[in-house]
């Protein structure tokens, strides 16, 4: 499964300059964990951590412009970072599926002369063939909308010319590049992506690829109130980022494979304390509803008179079950509403399931949680704080021999956290 090894963020919201993981010219520290949680006080921009990945996402999807607009962010001045001047930035340092070279992918976001976000930069580059060290080559630069991408998915030949040749700005690049294997690009519009347009294109695997990666992401804003929507009938494949089409994917689950559905119907009754047993019933206008057999009681609950709690954990559950997984899974919180005990199981599901050999996903959390962090291990966890400048600073719990050393003797990891060992100050 293909997964992000290291990311940088600057100027977006409180993430003035933080960088987690791995990048080509630093391969000595480690790459992102398959579940990486980032534990913080509130108002240390865990929020603006997890909207960072969004804000990426929404970029490809419908553009920069409508993306600093999305989801209540209120503008590219609202989400650069206070007395900030410079374009927003972000680094991604990927590995697709398989054994492939990594990929760094580069975006840069200003404000044009109208004052309207557009993408000032992009980038994307790996190393050649056969190398582990050395300088990555771009196989697409694009500046204000127009650059060159490389064809196929094989770096760049010998011979070529090097895009990133010291101060060759992109006109001389363009000049310079003529070739089989390049492609002059002007887009029409600056304020779309570069990989959204040339990721559509057979001719770009290798930026295709990256494309399909971002789109896939799972980013959850579940609310169990939408979970309690009766949405029209129609089998959906997977859930959405709200939870509103529960129904819906339960449909689909039931449809495609009945006898597969009702098993992980019962492994999931087996992990959700005080269920016995979750099947479905047909409504009168056709809809397929979620019905909950608490023990003790003989009459099912309907989703609809469920726990918040209980409808987050299936939800959860019901989102590890796909056959077919997001590469990237981002949740914010998943404590809310959740008996304190059921975080451990919670935390051991997510584990197993990114780890898995097949149809695994990397996990991505948020939490302020000491209860949860304590089914985790110190590589597994960074700790956000918020720096005397006001902005947010990270590293990770393994980099303090101290805590390793506590955690192996026995000492669970959010009890320190509790008692301030976590602390950087």
């Amino acid at each position: 499964m293909s997964k992000i090894e290291g990311i940088k963020i600057r100027n977006y919201r409180a993430l003035h300059n933080v960088q987690m993981g791995k990048f080509w010219n630093e391969n000595t520290k480690a790459a992102l964990s398959p579940m990486t949680v980032v534990i913080g006080k509130n108002g240390v921009g865990k929020s603006s951590l997890f909207d960072a990945f969004g804000f990426l996402a929404d970029c490809l999807k419908q553009g920069v412009e409508e993306a600093c607009d999305a989801r209540g962010r209120g503008g590219f001045e609202r989400i650069r970072s206070r007395d900030q001047t410079g374009p927003i930035e972000f680094e991604v340092y990927y590995r697709g599926d398989g054994d492939v070279r990594p990929i760094t992918y580069e975006l840069a976001i200003d404000l044009d002369g109208g004052g309207r976000p557009y993408v000032l930069r992009e980038r994307l580059r790996q190393r050649r063939k056969g190398t582990n060290t050395g300088r990555p080559l771009s196989f697409l630069r694009l500046q204000d909308g127009k650059g060159i991408a490389w064809k196929g998915d094989s770096a760049i030949a010998a011979g070529q010319i090097d895009p990133d040749e010291a101060l060759v700005d992109i006109d001389q690049l363009i000049e310079k590049s003529e070739s089989a294997e390049t492609e002059t690009v002007q887009l029409d519009d600056n304020r779309r992506l570069g990989i959204a347009t040339l990721g559509s294109l057979k001719q770009h695997p290798r930026i295709a690829a990256f494309r399909r990666f971002i789109e896939g992401w799972y980013l959850s804003y579940f609310t169990p109130d939408a979970a309690r929507s009766l949405p029209l009938a129609g089998p959906q494949k997977q859930l959405n980022v709200k939870g509103d089409n529960i129904g819906n994917v339960v449909q689909f689950m039931e449809r495609d494979n009945k006898e597969r559905f009702q098993k992980i119907l019962n492994r999931i009754a087996q992990k959700i304390p005080g269920i016995g047993k979750i099947d479905t019933e047909v409504s009168p206008d056709k809809r397929l509803l979620l019905r909950f057999n608490n023990k003790g009681f003989i009459d099912p609950f309907f989703a609809q008179e469920m726990s918040d709690g209980t409808l987050k954990v299936f939800a959860y559950l019901l989102l590890l079950e796909d056959p077919n997984p997001p590469p990237f899974i981002c949740i914010e919180e998943p404590e809310n509403g959740l008996y304190h005990k059921l975080l451990q199981s919670l935390v051991t599901e997510f584990r197993a399931y990114a780890t898995a050999k097949k149809h695994s996903s990397q996990v991505f959390i948020t939490t302020h949680q000491p209860y949860l962090v304590d089914a985790l291990q110190p590589d597994e966890v960074w700790i956000l704080e918020k720096g005397d400048d006001g902005f947010s600073t990270i590293r990770r719990a393994s980099d303090h021999p101290i805590v390793s050393a506590m955690v192996e003797q026995g000492l669970p990891l959010g009890g320190l956290w509790y008692s301030d060992y976590l602390d950087g100050k």
